[in-house]
């Protein structure tokens, strides 16, 4: 009866073939693979996970209303009125053998003429030419009177344009302390970029730099709603 305990199979009589642990404990014993336990590897670099921002944070920033202060010139109307004010001094009785001239070099005249009161009134004439242009006679300077050749006198006038430094600062420093609350202001190379939350503001402070005494021209350009 040797046979007796076993069938013709040989199998055994117990039912029960699987374990009873759970499966995590009868997972294999040899080591897993850095990404699966969590590890780093040698070498291998960690990874931080990408700051979040607030929700509307960017849609923020690239919304507000702004707008660009510059000082600039239109340049064909300054070319304009010169021309006009060569062609006045040629038909004007009192510059006929003066000898008085105008030359432009982009922004820069050179003026000449026989006597410092002449070359006062080739200046004058330069000037409402301008003005009638609708050039600002704000970034106009004038520079010392030489003598020059042939007995004459020589004078150089130039108009400055962009916003220098020191103008720069007494631009922020007028939108900070009159300027309406919430509005802000940066110099951004010869110019100063001015923002706020509402457009009402922003056109506040253009009225204002308007009646501010800069003794540049300022020009509003860029506007962003």
């Amino acid at each position: 009866m040797w046979w007796a305990g076993e069938d013709s199979n040989l199998r055994r009589q117990c039912r029960q073939i699987y374990s009873l642990l759970p499966l995590a404990a009868r997972a294999p014993t040899h080591e897993l693979p850095a990404h699966a336990t969590g590890r780093r590897a040698p070498g291998q670099l960690r990874l931080r996970p990408r700051p979040t921002r607030p929700a509307g944070h960017a849609n923020t920033l690239r919304g507000m209303p702004s707008f660009d202060v510059v000082s600039e010139v239109d340049r064909q109307e300054v070319r304009n009125a010169v021309d006009q004010a060569q062609r006045e001094i040629a038909n004007r009785f009192d510059f006929k053998n003066t000898d008085s001239s105008i030359e432009q070099n982009e922004l820069t005249f050179t003026l000449r003429s026989v006597t410092e009161d002449r070359l006062a009134a080739l200046r004058l004439v330069l000037e409402e030419k301008l003005v009638k242009r609708g050039v600002s006679l704000k970034g106009l300077e004038h520079g010392k009177i030489d003598e020059a050749t042939q007995n004459t006198v020589r004078q150089v006038s130039t108009i400055k344009v962009g916003i220098s430094s020191d103008k720069a600062r007494e631009i922020n420093r007028t939108i900070k302390e009159k300027g309406p609350k919430g509005v802000s202001s940066q110099t951004q190379g010869d110019s100063v970029r001015v923002s706020g939350k509402k457009r009402d503001d922003l056109q506040a402070v253009m009225t204002m730099l308007k009646a501010a005494d800069l003794e540049i021209p300022l020009q509003f350009e860029n506007f962003r709603d």
